[in-house]
């Protein structure tokens, strides 16, 4: 009985690893937001990151009440000039693109997000050819790990691995 047992879970363990792998939990309609530095020396990241923590700040302000990736868009481009001031502050030339834009993949928080075209508002400084920051503004994962006090890791659990070590402890 013991071996079936352990058969069925290694079944729904296999089963529920590869939907996990499959699933995406950033939603479909997700909004992303990226700030590519003018190069990699200090000065330039120094600044990119500069600009980031100016512009999440105003940015939080402006978003944490969007309900939808349409209202979030629309809060965008009607304060355009809020991120156009906040970025001429630092004196840099820059480009913002607001639409559809390639990710390479990224790593967030331990999950592992898919390159391709996105929506998504993208800052280049000077060149753009530095390292750079992403995030995402909807869902507002980045505008609300911006305000928290506290940086926490995500803790995954596993269902199916505490019923084995119950039975097998």
């Amino acid at each position: 009985m013991k071996k079936i047992i352990y058969i069925v879970l290694i079944i729904f363990l296999l089963l529920f690893s590869i939907y996990s792998k499959s699933n995406n939990l950033l939603p479909s309609n997700s909004l992303r937001f990226r700030i590519i530095a003018n190069s990699n020396n200090s000065l330039d990241q120094k600044t990119k990151q500069l600009i980031k923590n100016d512009l999440e700040n105003n940015l939080f302000k402006l978003l944490e009440k969007s309900t939808s990736p349409e209202e979030t868009k629309k809060i965008i481009k009607n304060n355009e000039d809020v991120i156009k001031k906040t970025i001429e502050a630092y004196n840099v030339p820059y480009t913002i693109n607001f639409g559809s834009n390639y990710f390479p993949e990224k790593k967030y928080k331990g999950i592992t997000y898919k390159e391709g075209n996105y929506d998504s508002l993208v800052i280049s400084l000077g060149e753009g050819e530095g390292n750079n920051w992403w995030c995402v503004m909807y869902p507002p994962l980045c505008l609300l790990d911006s305000k928290s006090e506290e940086s926490e890791e995500v803790e995954y659990k596993s269902f199916f691995a505490e019923i084995i070590n119950k039975l097998t402890s």
